[in-house]
Parts: C-alpha cells; structure tokens; sequence
C-alpha cells in the first residue's frame, strides 16, 4: 500500500439526511437556516470549516438537495431502513485512510467550533468513541476511531443503533464537557425548529471566551 498523500483528508462526517421527516412535515435538509443557508448546507459549511469532509446521504426523494454540492453524495434507495442503513450507505464512501469519522444528523446544527473541539479531544486520546456532554447528558454528535469500523459495519436497527453503541461501550467513550445545550439540539418539531432558529439569530455562535 502507498502511503497517504500529506494532504489527503482523514476526518469525515457520515451526514444522515435521507429520512423522510414526517414529524417536521416537511423535508429537513431544505428548511431555511442562517444568512440564507439550508439546513442541509449549514451542516455541511461548518464541517468544511472544521476540517471535516462530508459525505451525505439522501434519499430519491431529496437527492437533487443543492446544499450538498459541496459535499460528496451517497444515495441510501431504502431510507424507510432507518438510519442504520444511512450510516451502512455512508461507509462504502469513506475511504480506509480514515482517521476519525462523525456520525451527524441533519436535524441536530452545531456550529463549526463544536466539531473541532470534539476533534481536537478525540485525536488527544486514545478512545474509540468521544461523545461531547452538557450537564450530564451524552449529546451528538459521535466521532468514532478507525478502529470501531467494525463496531459501525455491525450496527442493526432492531437493536437501537447507536444508542446501543453508547450503552455497549459505555466505559470506553471519552466525555467531552461542553458549556453549550447546542450539543443536544434535535430538531424534530416545527416548533422545536423555530424556537431554535429564533434563539440562534438571536446569539452570537462565536467560541465562547471562558
């Protein structure tokens, strides 16, 4: 094997954008988010700029979504699966070089900065998990180690996905405390969106001083 070219990416995002959102009643990945941005091209801009390379996973009904252009494609025929097979879809894209890889929803926005102290902790250590924390609560989104491949390959929805990885593994994920409720945004609900939208022109998603 050749070696890795210096400036070949190593950090990658599985971008889960495939589902249906039957709750929200519309699709997710297109809603309006900041300075003009879609939901879908929000995540993927803030990941570029953490030094993140996406991969997103749509589904046919959502595949034309401008806002991964810059992002490359992976198409899941069978989102009605469930995530599993979204993030199953999203590894056949990553390459074996990997070094870290994040598991993010397009329903849970986090601001540039939360990715790159997430990835600063786990390159720091040697966990194969590092999960970020507010007041005691396991947020998202989850960065894996190359050597937890497996443990991804493995995942089944019968039993819970990544939930059971976090039970499973429980001992072995690196908490990463945060100062932020960001790390635990889901945004299911219109009106769990628009509060959050409302509240995040409002604030300022610079770094925070202390």
């Amino acid at each position: 094997m050749s070696p890795r070219p210096p400036d070949s990416p190593i950090h990658f995002a599985i971008v889960l954008a495939a589902g249906a959102s039957t709750r929200m009643g519309t699709c997710k990945a297109s809603l309006p988010w900041l300075n003009g941005t879609t939901l879908l091209s929000y995540q993927v801009e803030q990941l570029l700029q953490a030094g993140v390379t996406p991969i997103v996973v749509l589904g046919p009904h959502n595949q034309q979504q401008p806002g991964a252009r810059s992002s490359q494609i992976a198409i899941n025929p069978h989102p009605e699966a469930g995530k599993v097979s979204s993030i199953h879809t999203g590894l056949r894209y990553v390459p074996p070089t990997w070094h870290s890889l994040m598991v993010v929803a397009v329903d849970q926005p986090r601001p540039y900065w939360i990715y790159q102290s997430l990835l600063q902790s786990h390159n720091s250590g040697t966990a194969p998990i590092t999960a970020p924390m507010y007041q005691g609560r396991i947020g998202h989104p989850l960065v894996f180690s190359a050597i937890a491949r497996s443990l991804l390959e493995g995942l089944q929805e019968e039993t819970l996905g990544l939930r059971q990885v976090i039970r499973a593994f429980n001992q072995q994920i690196q908490r990463v405390e945060f100062h932020t409720p960001d790390v635990l945004l889901d945004l299911n609900t219109p009106k769990q969106y628009h509060a959050v939208l409302l509240a995040w022109q409002r604030t300022s998603l610079a770094p925070p001083t202390s």
